[in-house]
């Protein structure tokens, strides 16, 4: 019988939608400026669609010839869950959904913003804000109602059955909806991170550097490919990451409480229903928050921080109290246990994006440092900066390790035998760490918002007044971008942990499918499979830290993290070079672009870095999926978990290192050019550019894509585990 809790969270999704429609159509009714400012933003937008029409193009051919491969393995050969090439459809689908929705209203928010700073600060702040609330309940929203959905269709034609292998085998079924939300996740943020580093490098080193014009200026060729940039890896490509990171850690926790309450299926039922309840909690609870950030008209930076923090940190300790209702409301055994690690999920976010906070702002030393070893000259800056990004691994890696620790010790009651409750325990901090997502992703989405309205106040000639008011939301948006993207990574280890230990589970149920009733263990003992344990599976399959196929599995997925940055990276340097070589082209051929007697050809510089970023991106997407099975059919199941773990210890590690060095170059060069050590064309400027050039697609493009990295190889694990069983070499 369902519980009467478990309606708050389709009531849940109805109010995350409503009012995500409701922020909308707030923003549209506000002015949008003069005609000069709504051409920019005419010009961005058209950009910004034209990408993402290019980019749904060849996504769709993609996902449909693997839609008719997964039919066959499914269908026709029986080793494919059979709801696979649904659940794919669908989990692309949506998440291409929230990110066009986000896109369309990042770009028609932004020259409202910048109309309502030629008169007021918090105007500007709560249009901005809230346009970015959009992105965030559409993702919560769409996620949470899908999960519903597929739980409710799946359930509702499985045949009845007394034991809990039922639940089991639902909740199995429901992973594969991250198939589909993974790929497009990963398309959308390499994608994104190549077109907006592509045209931010053309931008910078031709028209700032070379030529000596500001930021945003419309005599450069490459800043309208820029801005729509901001809009394409920060907002539909977050939207995609975190997506895709809400759905798999609400299903992995799903399955794992399944598993964990086996023997009792009432209790087994509210287990599995715990991760979406306190989803919904979180979506109310962030709504709330989201409509109490405000501030007065002449705040400081420090007020605007707070203002943003007081609705995120009053939906995180909502959610603290509400979680413990809910699941003593369930009667789970343990309850106080489970709420516990729900607790540590939602502190180790707050100490992650902290941590972040810390290495990246100009505010703290490490940045400063950076900005200080600049006046040496470039070799310098870039030596600090990639000092300051290992460095920042320190307490991120800490804190998830301690979360692990305590998540998995207090759900089981410190008994490290019971690994059902221990591993469901970690899944649920991953829940408690993304159940407030709506609000977090508001405050990532509103920054390229305010960086959008910041150039179109430039672009559009308006005066110094509303310049100064968007530089404030600019500068906040810079740090909630930094934060979104260290809590974006922690998430993503906690996520891709639980969906490993998904992965024994997804094989149980793949052995009973095929009549195989007992599990062989050593000495000739063997066990009901439906009685086996997490250490019974370790045992069988000979996973151990001395077991070769293990032993090369962790190498393959450190190797991968490697090899996925270096493809990223390199991308990014070719299609930046095109952009580079673009605008220098137009000035060389046009000089009266730089006398502003001629307008550039923005759409040319539009179309390289779209060009660019879709043909770069298939690489990256293709050994995402592709190490996965092949180091199934090579190694089996005991390298395909050393391959999970390899790949999300160095990947976490890599993607810390990568995101916090790019922030941190990127703040120094902001702090010189607010007059310090020189100012702006100074020669410490001009290092710390070169330093924030080279940071660029290591925070925007590599750092942000290996989290869906190691979250892809375990849904890839997951979905080929009766390819893995019935065709490995080993």
């Amino acid at each position: 019988m369902i519980p009467t809790l478990y309606w708050i969270a389709p009531l849940a999704v109805i109010a995350a939608l409503s009012c995500a429609g409701l922020f909308f159509f707030f923003m549209l009714r506000n002015d949008p400026g003069t005609e000069a400012m709504q051409r920019v933003g005419r010009l961005v937008r058209e950009g910004a669609m034209s990408y993402l029409r290019q980019q749904y193009r060849v996504m769709l051919l993609a996902f449909l010839g693997l839609a008719v491969i997964f039919a066959v393995l499914a269908w026709g050969l029986g080793l494919q869950n059979r709801w696979l090439p649904l659940t794919f459809i669908a989990g692309g689908l949506f998440s291409a959904l929230a990110g066009y929705i986000g896109m369309q209203t990042a770009t028609l928010a932004s020259t409202r913003t910048a109309q309502a700073a030629r008169s007021s600060l918090a105007g500007a702040l709560k249009i901005a804000f809230r346009s970015g609330a959009v992105m965030g309940l559409v993702v919560v929203g769409l996620g949470l109602a899908n999960v519903l959905f597929w739980f409710w269709l799946i359930d509702h034609v499985t045949a009845p059955s007394a034991d809990g292998a039922r639940l089991v085998m639902i909740t199995t079924s429901l992973l594969t909806f991250s198939v589909g939300a993974s790929l497009q996740a990963l398309f959308a943020r390499v994608g994104g991170g190549i077109y907006t580093k592509a045209a931010d490098v053309g931008a910078d080193l031709v028209g700032k550097v070379e030529t000596g014009i500001p930021e945003d200026d419309l005599r450069n060729p490459a800043v309208i490919a820029d801005n729509v940039g901001d809009n394409v890896g920060d907002v539909a490509g977050m939207g995609a990451d975190l997506f895709e990171s809400y759905c798999g850690s609400l299903l992995a926790a799903a399955a794992l409480g399944a598993a964990a309450f086996f023997a009792d299926p009432a209790l087994q039922l509210a287990a599995v229903l715990a991760p979406m309840i306190i989803a919904g909690c979180g979506i109310l609870l962030s709504i709330g928050g989201i409509l109490l950030v405000r501030t007065r008209e002449d705040a400081e930076q420090g007020e605007l921080l707070r203002a943003l923090g007081l609705g995120t940190n009053l939906a995180a300790v909502g959610l603290v109290l509400v979680a413990a209702a809910v699941l003593h409301g369930l009667a789970l055994p343990g309850a106080w246990g489970f709420w516990g690690a729900l607790v540590v999920g939602v502190a180790t976010g707050i100490i992650v994006g902290r941590s972040t906070e810390y290495s990246t702002s100009a505010r703290y030393r490490p940045t400063l440092r950076i900005a200080e070893r600049a006046t040496g000259g470039p070799a310098t800056a870039i030596i600090a900066g990639v000092g300051v990004g290992m460095l920042s691994t320190a307490i991120p890696i800490l804190t998830v390790g301690t979360a692990v620790l305590l998540a998995y010790g207090l759900a089981s009651g410190f008994d490290m035998a019971a690994a059902g409750a221990g591993l469901y325990g970690i899944a649920l901090a991953a829940v408690g760490m993304l159940s407030t997502l709506g609000i977090t992703l508001a405050c990532d989405a509103y920054g390229p918002i305010a960086d959008n309205a910041g150039g179109n106040v430039e672009m559009s000639g308006l005066g110094p007044e509303a310049r100064q008011r968007t530089d404030a939301l600019d500068a906040l948006g810079n740090t909630t971008a930094a934060t979104g993207k260290g809590f974006a990574i922690g998430s993503a280890a906690l996520t891709a942990l639980a969906l490993v230990a998904s992965y024994v589970e997804v094989i149980r149920i793949e052995l009973i499918a095929r009549g195989q009733e007992l599990l062989p263990l050593s000495h000739g003992q063997s066990i009901a499979l439906t009685e086996a344990s997490l250490s019974d599976f370790m045992v069988h399959f000979e996973v151990n830290l001395l077991s070769p196929p293990v032993l090369i599995g962790i190498l393959f997925g450190a190797m991968t993290a490697f090899i996925f940055t270096g493809l990223t990276v390199q991308a990014v340097g070719k299609a930046a070079a095109l952009m580079v070589e673009e605008v220098r082209r137009q000035f060389r051929e046009t000089p009266e672009i730089l006398a502003g007697t001629v307008a550039p050809d923005y759409a040319r510089c539009v179309t390289i870095s779209t060009i660019g970023a879709q043909r770069e991106m298939l690489a990256p997407a293709v050994l995402g999926v592709m190490v996965p099975i092949l180091t199934g059919l090579v190694l089996g199941v005991a390298g395909v978990i050393g391959l999970l773990i390899g790949g999300l210890s160095s990947g976490f590690a890599l993607a810390i290192f990568l995101s916090n060095a790019g922030g941190a170059w990127d703040n120094a060069k902001k702090h010189i050019e607010a007059g310090h050590f020189g100012g702006k064309n100074s020669a410490a400027w001009r290092a710390a550019v070169i330093g924030d050039t080279v940071g660029d697609p290591f925070k925007d493009t590599a750092g942000p894509s290996l989290n869906i990295l190691v979250k892809l190889m375990s849904i890839v694990a997951i979905m080929t585990a009766g390819i893995t069983l019935s065709w490995s070499w080993l």
